[in-house]
């Protein structure tokens, strides 16, 4: 197989025209000491990490498939760690699509002059380029549109898609007592239609339960026990 990109927590590999492998990997991102989903650096390892949010991502892709979301997911292979998506092309080198519902993290660090930390915020969109070098800079819609990254129906599609799946995880997060602060999911289009793309796991989200951060494994292990 063709490594198309290697990830913090992911490897990307091309298996045909039409398909392309998700590698799973037992990085986790942070900084400061702390695992932390926003970051963009790798802070270590957690053994297992790979697999359980392969099977978190599993288990949404399948609950936004009976919604009818469109997405990248064809199947899983749990025991190497790895997902079958369909191929499909970014915009731009990546856009990443923030749904926020309480102020945290590098919101709350903009604009700690109008806010405070867990502010309610009303799935609250925000959209970021995908570049490190840059800190993954904020970028306005003008901007997304001038640059030629999306035209004014994608965006509307994106910005409609990212507020619909984020309330759906929401939802059943809260079946569990869990508290979904914002999640970052990424899109694509393949065959002309926007999908959504990456994984859905606690790589990209912060959740906390009782006025705690729930870490990845532990989240992985949490979701969809009322089911």
């Amino acid at each position: 197989m063709k490594l198309l990109y290697e990830g913090k927590t992911k490897n990307v590999f091309e298996l045909d025209n039409e398909r392309c492998l998700l590698e799973f990997k037992d990085d986790v991102t942070g900084e400061n000491g702390r695992i932390d989903p926003g970051a963009n650096t790798v802070y270590g390892k957690l053994e297992g990490k790979g697999k359980q949010a392969l099977k978190m991502s599993t288990y949404y892709f399948e609950l936004l498939h009976q919604q009818g979301i469109p997405t990248q997911y064809l199947k899983t292979e749990l025991e190497k760690n790895h997902m079958v998506v369909k191929k499909a092309e970014p915009f731009g080198k990546g856009l990443e699509v923030v749904c926020r519902f309480k102020a945290y993290g590098s919101f709350l660090r903009r604009y700690a002059l109008y806010t405070k930390e867990f502010q309610p915020l009303d799935a609250l969109i925000e959209i970021t380029l995908k570049d490190d070098l840059r800190g993954d800079p904020l970028i306005n819609d003008d901007a997304l549109i001038q640059l030629g990254l999306v035209n004014p129906p994608e965006l509307k599609s994106i910005k409609e898609m990212a507020g619909k799946i984020a309330k759906i995880i929401k939802d059943d997060l809260a079946e569990s007592g869990l508290d979904l602060i914002d999640i970052k999911f990424e899109f694509g289009k393949a065959g002309g239609e926007i999908i959504l793309i990456d994984d859905i796991s606690g790589d990209n989200m912060r959740v906390f339960k009782d006025g705690h951060q729930v870490s990845p494994l532990e989240l992985s292990d949490m979701v969809g026990k009322n089911k």
